[in-house]
């Protein structure tokens, strides 16, 4: 039995979300890591950043598999890392373990996240692109919130305080990949020849379109770097809050904004996204300075909820263009590449931000952080409206 086109596309969107909920799973924890450990900011941005570390050569080797061997069987081995990653974090006795699962979980993602978004795209109907776009946004939203706010009320209220949230995890991946198993076998336009590695092949004039696009997905991926490698840090150590769950909720909000703006903005043109959200980003960077400086904690919830909305803005736009200018025998490779630079740029952000957190503090580290950050939004926002014309009708 195989799902409907509408089923497959929200199970799709589902396994978009996991990718996201995997993400944010440790980021409430990473506070007690720290403490169980005696672990500096350097520390816990590894653990972050080993995710996109791993996840970023899986994409560039496997990105094109899908297009190959079908959505479905992708997705399926993604899945099944994904599990392997949340059962390390949920035995982990010690650091050791915790860099193994998050490394498997960058496999699980980089194996799965990209022929979902393709499979969205195919499912998505007629206007498959921009809905897929927008649906990808609020699935992945949907699923930090799931992180941050299940993960807070189990550290803050629960038993095992290290390990639960990442058995609940594993649950709901099982549960996903049930789902996951009945998607159509093969894809629309399965290749004949043998799988291998292939750089993918974008036509000169849709080039502009992606190099936009992928700059609005870096932007908004460095810019989550800050709240889910910091965030619960910088919750406790400079707005001065000890309640896990309060942190993990503060930080949900932002999650629930980007899903809520995805859906109330997806008429909106990629490029216009694009430009706004910048524009937005710098608001909401701006405000968790001023949270950390004043020690704020409505600061923090305000720059949460304008964050969020910059970053769904951006990605959301991002992905818009990307997946209206991939060609579609290569369009799971396309979004890969995307990907690819993406979550590069988030790991070199992690990092650079915990080096500088334990060097110099975490308030330097936002403060030197959040400018650098948002050139790589307004890169995007001059590129979309500088390539104007050459943007695609389908994505303009």
């Amino acid at each position: 039995m195989a799902l409907s086109e509408r089923a497959g596309f929200w199970t799709a969107a589902s396994v978009a979300g996991l990718a996201l909920w995997a993400s944010g799973a440790p980021t409430v924890v990473y506070p007690l890591y720290a403490e169980e450990w005696q672990l500096q900011p350097s520390a816990t941005t590894a653990i972050f950043a080993i995710y996109p570390l791993v996840l970023v050569p899986v994409l560039i080797v496997f990105g094109n598999l899908s297009d190959v061997i079908g959505r479905r069987a992708v997705i399926l081995m993604g899945l099944g890392a994904l599990t392997a990653g949340s059962i390390a974090f949920g035995l982990a006795p010690d650091l050791t373990w915790v860099f193994i699962g998050r490394a498997l979980m960058g496999v699980g993602v980089g194996l799965s996240l990209s022929p979902a978004t393709a499979a969205m795209v195919e499912l998505g109907g007629r206007d498959g692109a921009r809905r897929a776009s927008s649906a990808t946004t609020a699935a992945t939203a949907t699923g930090l919130a799931l992180a941050t706010i299940v993960g807070g009320a189990l550290v803050q209220y629960a038993p095992a305080p290290l390990h639960l949230s990442f058995w609940v995890l594993t649950a709901v991946t099982a549960i996903v990949g049930g789902f996951a198993f009945l998607l159509p076998r093969h894809t629309r336009d399965a290749a004949a020849a043998p799988w291998r590695p292939r750089r993918p092949r974008m036509p000169r004039e849709e080039r502009a379109a992606f190099a936009a696009g992928t700059l609005g997905i870096s932007a908004a991926y460095a810019m989550g770097a800050i709240f889910l490698a910091l965030g619960a840090q910088i919750a406790r150590d400079l707005v001065r809050s000890d309640n896990a769950f309060l942190d993990g909720a503060i930080i949900a909000l932002s999650a629930v904004t980007i899903g809520a703006v995805a859906v109330f903005a997806r008429p909106l043109r990629p490029r216009a996204a694009v430009t706004l959200g910048p524009v937005l980003a710098v608001v909401g960077l701006g405000l968790l300075i001023v949270a950390g400086l004043d020690h704020s904690l409505p600061a923090f919830i305000a720059s949460s909820l304008v964050a969020g909305a910059g970053y769904s803005l951006m990605f959301s736009g991002g992905l818009g263009l990307v997946t209206s200018s991939a060609p579609a025998h290569h369009r799971a490779a396309v979004i890969s590449a995307a990907y690819v630079v993406g979550y590069l740029v988030q790991a070199v952000a992690a990092l650079a931000l915990g080096v500088l957190a334990t060097t110099s503090g975490l308030q330097f580290a936002l403060e030197l952080g959040a400018p650098v950050i948002l050139l790589l939004g307004v890169a995007a926002l001059v590129v979309a409206n500088t390539a104007r014309r050459r943007v695609p009708v389908a994505a303009a």
